[in-house]
């Protein structure tokens, strides 16, 4: 079997990879341990779902796998070093969903600069031509963001802590770098959009918080675990910060007993921001064509150091067809 899709895949994409390569799609396989594992120990790359963890041990009951495709979510849970230690690719399309995230945060920052008709003390509005909105992270999403409220009149800041200051890039995407602690003492309003890695894990603490601006508002689509909950749940209870909108936090960080519980003017949602048709679909073309190559450019044998597994059962062998006709993948709204 060279591909295995373990998760909804739009119908016309699903039928291009159909063409090309032996191919089974069982969206619905990962519900079932046993016979998921079965299957991935005969695929040379597979699609998974976002909740679906990879790591080492994963990795050496899948001697044949080359690749591993994600359409949807990041590779948070994703063991890295194990791919890269095994020679299995990790591919994504992170700027399929840059579209619909830069419409999601501004869409964010409008909602929140605009009185809250529920608060017992209704405050005056801001427009955002006359604010001055940071930008944390300057990926696809924060950039097509820039653009949008430089014609709004917005003036733009800037951090990444991978691009230095003195990058022309700045210069380009008409946006002025400044620390991550002036970004948040000179803002208006502010955009989280970093990826998770280890070290920045709490990244957003005593340290930067308690300088933002008063009457700050945030936007986040960064994982939660970027902040340090305390210190946000305390500018937000104390007035400091205006308002939050946090659109990747899971109902733990939000349970009784939880800094952020019944935070004053938090709003969150559940990962929304790229949850769009058209994301989905660019993603998923993305993809699939990134699949092709590497599957094209891979022999069809165990991957150097990998041991292969056992002889398929029966059971699985009168299961899997790859040639079995493509079904319809379940659009975004309904998965």
């Amino acid at each position: 079997m060279d591909l295995l899709v373990a998760e909804p895949l739009e119908a016309e994409v699903l039928q291009w990879l159909q063409t090309r390569h032996a191919l089974h799609y069982a969206p619905r396989l990962p519900e079932d341990r046993k016979r998921f594992a079965e299957a991935l120990a005969q695929a040379r790359a597979v699609i998974l779902p976002a909740q679906i963890p990879v790591n080492a041990r994963v990795l050496a009951r899948a001697p044949l796998l080359r690749a591993i495709g994600r359409v949807v979510g990041g590779q948070d849970n994703i063991d890295l070093d194990a791919c890269n230690g095994a020679g299995v690719t990790v591919l994504r399309s992170p700027e399929a969903s840059a579209p619909a995230e830069a419409e999601f945060m501004l869409g964010a920052l409008l909602t929140l600069l605009r009185p809250n008709p529920q608060a017992p003390h209704r405050v005056v509005g801001r427009e955002l031509a006359h604010c001055t909105v940071g930008l944390v992270g300057m990926d696809a999403g924060a950039r097509r963001l820039a653009t949008v409220l430089q014609a709004l009149g917005t003036q733009v800041r800037g951090y990444d802590p991978a691009l230095h200051a003195n990058s022309a890039h700045w210069s380009r995407w008409g946006v002025q770098p400044v620390s991550l602690r002036e970004l948040f003492e000179q803002s208006d309003a502010v955009c989280v959009q970093l990826p998770l890695y280890s070290r920045y894990v709490g990244l957003l603490g005593d340290r930067i918080l308690p300088w933002c601006k008063p009457g700050q508002v945030l936007v986040s689509v960064a994982p939660i675990e970027l902040f340090d909950e305390a210190v946000l749940a305390d500018m937000l209870n104390s007035g400091r910060l205006a308002a939050a909108w946090l659109d990747s936090v899971a109902p733990g960080p939000l349970a009784p007993g939880q800094p952020l519980h019944g935070a004053a003017g938090l709003q969150t949602t559940p990962r929304l921001a790229a949850y769009t048709r058209e994301a989905r679909l660019r993603s998923a073309w993305g993809v699939a064509r990134q699949l092709h190559d590497v599957l094209r450019r891979t022999p069809a044998t165990v991957r150097p150091g990998a041991r292969p597994g056992a002889t398929t059962p029966p059971v699985l062998r009168d299961w899997i067809s790859p040639g079995a006709p493509a079904a319809s993948a379940a659009s975004p709204a309904s998965r």
